[in-house]
């Protein structure tokens, strides 16, 4: 149960992405389809712990007392957690293997989810966003190894649907939430509603493994090593550079999911309206996180595409800036679109640096290890900025430029430096 039953592809075959990649994928079978229906079920879990706080997040202060920082602190506390939780994602692997890290993953997030029904105080709304945060590290770090290995000729496809479900659930966290919380007039509902699909993702992820293994095909021992000697990930300049990349992309997504609300409160939009915005916004990710990798799929060069996404990301930031009232949806959807497709396109472009599903997921656990805690910094200093100036203008100028730079850096990831990633320290 620890692995899919589907053996790692023979490395010599895969060992650089190319032009042909997609043209040589096998149709996917009935079997790909319910293992990626299982990958959507866990996906949609992952962010509502953090959207369904930002709609909701004057009447938590309000029942709370919890100051600004404080409340910035319920959304970038989960994403230090994730950050920190992916370095152990490796011991953990070997610890329980894959499948059961991935189903500990789950039943974390779902007792911190149930745990929010009775949560009282901001200090135990602050325990269960960490032990939340630890849930979801446990997954993205480890399940991104798993579909190296079960569609490794497919793996924009199977990242892209990932992606897509995690931004899908962030959009349902925004806009279900405070719908639940009105409903039974209680923000303790609000945010405890999600404890139960990821009771189901668990079951359906435990239930697919055990058939996968009681179907699975004993893989023939392998005649000789088929994989290079790694060097400690913390040595190598990549590893490093993919890492604060993806956090500093990933900023605005955790700056946005915080505090999009507040900023359009502040501006005169209903709860309801503010929370429908943020959905919006996660839609058009969710849509992106598919659609960009399955336009970058057939080509060797993933740059283009990264500049796309982060140029769109850059267009929505400046709208917010300068014409936040005139089309907020505009504004959000591009941010959005721009924030969704390089979120999971720059994982992809990490599975890209090694053909072996292991060394690949050690280096996306990494990328995202570091990416999560620089991204958590992001709403701290856009809430700190908040009270100290009464707006939000400075925060949102902040993310643009630190979009810009990233622009720049996007130039680095060529595809021939993915075979000297490893020598690089």
């Amino acid at each position: 149960m620890n692995s899919p039953s589907r053996a790692a592809p023979d490395s010599r075959s895969h060992a650089r992405p190319h032009a042909g990649t997609a043209a040589r994928a096998t149709p996917l079978t009935r079997q790909d389809l319910v293992w990626l229906a299982a990958i959507v079920a866990i996906g949609i879990n992952l962010r509502p712990l953090l959207t369904s706080i930002s709609p909701l997040m004057n009447t938590i202060r309000d029942g709370t007392g919890l100051s600004f920082y404080g409340a910035s602190l319920l959304t970038s506390l989960p994403v230090v957690a994730m950050g920190v939780g992916a370095f152990g994602a490796a011991a953990l692997a070997c610890w329980v293997g894959e499948t059961r890290g991935v189903a500990l993953g789950l039943l974390a997030i779902a007792l911190a989810c149930a745990a929010r029904w009775t949560a009282a105080s901001g200090a135990s709304l602050l325990l269960t966003a960490a032990l939340a945060g630890v849930g979801v590290a446990a997954i993205q770090a480890l399940l991104p190894s798993v579909l190296k290995q079960r569609f490794h000729s497919r793996v924009p496809l199977a990242m892209g649907v990932f992606s897509a479900s995690i931004m899908g659930g962030g959009g349902l966290g925004a806009r279900l939430s405070p719908m639940v919380g009105a409903a039974m007039n209680s923000w303790h509902a609000g945010l405890a509603v999600w404890a139960l699909p990821a009771v189901l993702a668990l079951f359906v992820w435990l239930a697919l493994n055990r058939r996968a293994a009681a179907t699975a095909t004993p893989a023939p021992a392998p005649t000789a090593p088929a994989r290079a000697a790694t060097p400690p990930l913390w040595r190598t300049r990549r590893a490093w550079t993919l890492g604060l990349y993806f956090g500093i992309v990933n900023g605005g997504y955790t700056s946005l999911v915080a505090w999009l609300p507040a900023f359009y409160q502040q501006r005169g939009v209903s709860v309801a309206d503010s929370g429908s915005l943020l959905a919006s916004m996660t839609a058009f990710q969710a849509a992106a996180a598919l659609l960009l990798p399955l336009a970058a799929a057939s080509f060797h060069d993933r740059r283009p595409w990264l500049l796309l996404g982060l140029s769109a990301q850059l267009a929505g930031l400046l709208g917010l800036i300068v014409w936040p009232d005139a089309a907020p949806l505009l504004w959000v959807g591009v941010a959005g679109a721009g924030l969704g497709g390089t979120f999971s396109l720059t994982l992809v472009t990490a599975m890209d640096h090694s053909a072996q599903p292991t060394v690949a997921g050690k280096l996306v656990a990494f990328t995202q290890g570091v990416g999560f805690i620089v991204a958590a910094v992001a709403p701290v200093v856009a809430g700190l900025m908040r009270g100290w100036s009464g707006g939000f203008g400075a925060a949102w100028i902040m993310l643009a430029t630190s979009v810009a730079v990233m622009l720049g850096v996007s130039l680095l990831f060529s595809p021939s430096s993915y075979e000297k990633w490893l020598a690089a320290k």
